[in-house]
């Protein structure tokens, strides 16, 4: 990981750490959900947003003033408006994306819950998802939530990622893997 990245992960960490107990301290993690769900659309569909919270031509009191606003038109929780007027007060908006990841996963380990990144060649079916989420959950003990994408460059099979943990049964992988198997040979 590089130094940047790693170092906007630490400060988001912290920042989703303390939202976090404080959330489950005064019984507000279901608020919090809501606020991350509001939070995660804006991110993907606004480049205006992203902007505003990357960009360092805007100032700590311009980033403060839409902060506010938009905390507002978006009825985000108290708790949250104020966590983001403090990172806009300390220049810290641009770690947002990794706060709301954090927070995610703060808030499903709570849950005893765990996200499944799953990556196929097609659309799976509910059928397919269903009985995937039931086979991670016998695998690693807890209730799996299962985030698809397609990627039609595998041409088949899955890659499915939960934590640390990888497993990659695309076809595209074991055309990869025969390809380095010959080369050894020849």
């Amino acid at each position: 990981m590089s130094e940047p990245a790693s170092i906007s992960s630490g400060i988001a960490a912290r920042y989703a750490t303390a939202v976090f107990s404080l959330a489950k301290e005064t019984k507000k993690l279901k608020a919090v959900e809501g606020d991350l769900d509001s939070l995660e659309e804006v991110l993907a569909d606004s480049a205006d947003f992203n902007n505003l919270i990357m960009s360092p031509v805007y100032s700590r009191d311009e980033q403060g003033a839409a902060i506010a606003a938009l905390a507002k038109k978006m009825k985000l929780s108290p708790m949250i408006a104020n966590t983001l007027s403090l990172m806009a007060s300390k220049r810290r908006l641009f770690v947002l994306p990794q706060l709301v990841r954090a927070l995610r996963a703060a808030i499903a380990e709570d849950k005893g819950e765990v996200a499944a990144e799953v990556v196929s060649a097609k659309a799976l079916t509910k059928a397919q998802s269903d009985k995937l989420a039931k086979t991670l959950k016998e695998r690693f003990g807890k209730t799996v939530t299962i985030n698809a994408t397609v990627d039609e460059s595998l041409i088949g099979g899955l890659v499915v990622k939960v934590g640390s943990k990888m497993i990659d049964t695309s076809i595209r992988s074991k055309f990869s893997s025969l390809q380095n198997s010959m080369k050894e040979v020849g």
